[in-house]
């Protein structure tokens, strides 16, 4: 991702710890203590880390989001005054290669427990198109290459949250790691991880009968977030960009996706609340499509469809559904 690194001098982290922080509440990046309260600190990465800890950690743990609600994760820099939260929390919970200032500021970090979920599941490398048609396209690569003169731009794809089951095996990965960590209350981070695994199983569930009988299995979003879903469920993601949200489109490829759409009945351009939606409404525009809103689910807002993780992935499906013509 194109996120610009400052770094942070040992002694400008020592000043700001020196100082004192001022209290974080849960799941806030400026408001309530990171660290050295009473409960098991844990600095998560942004908000699907962080609704992981508070599921998992319940009542005995404190939780602090590094990135603020309504900010894109892509692009977060860590400040020095979160560099010092880091020192003072008793575990960190992110997701390598998402956020690269984070990955920096936790290797750095003499915290005691790092929780990388990259390591808690398998991810996958994915471009701008992901899915059933990256399978069956996979030995046809260069010649759509020289047929659309563009190639498809991607890497390892760290959205593994947007799949229940992936989520489900970071849950289990989490959930082990703070009973390691604070064996006191192991028993209810062991009970809280299963009754969590149990709702992504059942969300599972949801998805897989709710997307079985439909018109179309291809949707268009503004970038590479939804790979891992479309997987999942036997679909095709198309995307504007790839898996950095702010990179811009070709012309080539917006012609490309024009004639896709036509060819397989693609009704809809799925657009996201935390970063523009002006290249999603021009396409849809030009080609005579709806617009909806398919959440990333990196962040909740007051323009999320719901309050949590599981409310707006239940928004998500029924905006597949509609826009794939599922019954």
């Amino acid at each position: 991702m194109n996120v610009r690194r400052r770094p942070i001098s040992a002694a400008a982290v020592a000043a700001v710890a020196a100082l004192g922080i001022g209290t974080l509440s849960a799941c806030s990046s400026d408001s309530a203590a990171a660290g050295n309260t009473d409960k098991f600190d844990v600095v998560a990465s942004f908000y699907p880390m962080a609704f992981l800890a508070e599921q998992i950690g319940g009542e005995h743990v404190n939780v602090t989001s590094l990135t603020q609600p309504g900010q894109e994760p892509h692009d977060l820099e860590i400040s020095a005054q979160q560099t010092a939260r880091l020192q003072e929390s008793d575990a960190a919970l992110y997701l390598k290669g998402l956020q690269p200032s984070v990955d920096e500021a936790v290797g750095q970090s003499g915290i005691a427990t790092k929780i990388d979920a990259a390591t808690l599941t398998t991810l996958e490398e994915h471009g701008t198109e992901a899915g059933e048609h990256e399978e069956e396209h996979a030995g046809e690569e260069h010649a759509h290459e020289d047929e659309h003169g563009h190639e498809h731009e991607g890497g390892e794809d760290p959205h593994v949250w947007l799949d229940p089951v992936r989520y489900a095996e970071v849950a289990e990965g989490v959930g082990k790691a703070f009973e390691k960590a604070d064996p006191d209350h192991a028993a209810d981070y062991r009970k809280n991880t299963a009754a969590l695994v149990g709702k992504l199983n059942d969300l599972d569930e949801k998805f897989e009968t709710g997307l079985k009988d439909k018109r179309t299995g291809v949707f268009i979003t503004t970038h590479s977030a939804f790979g891992y879903l479309a997987e999942r469920y036997g679909l095709t993601e198309e995307s504007i960009s790839g898996l950095d949200p702010d990179s811009e489109p070709s012309g080539a490829r917006v012609k490309e996706l024009e004639k896709m759409a036509e060819a397989d009945g693609v009704t809809t351009v799925f657009y996201e609340t935390l970063v523009s939606d002006r290249t999603a409404k021009t396409l849809a525009g030009d080609a005579g499509l709806k617009t909806d809103v398919l959440d990333p689910l990196e962040g909740i807002t007051d323009k999320s469809r719901g309050d949590d993780y599981f409310q707006v992935m239940e928004a998500n499906l029924k905006a597949l559904q509609t826009a794939l013509g599922a019954k």
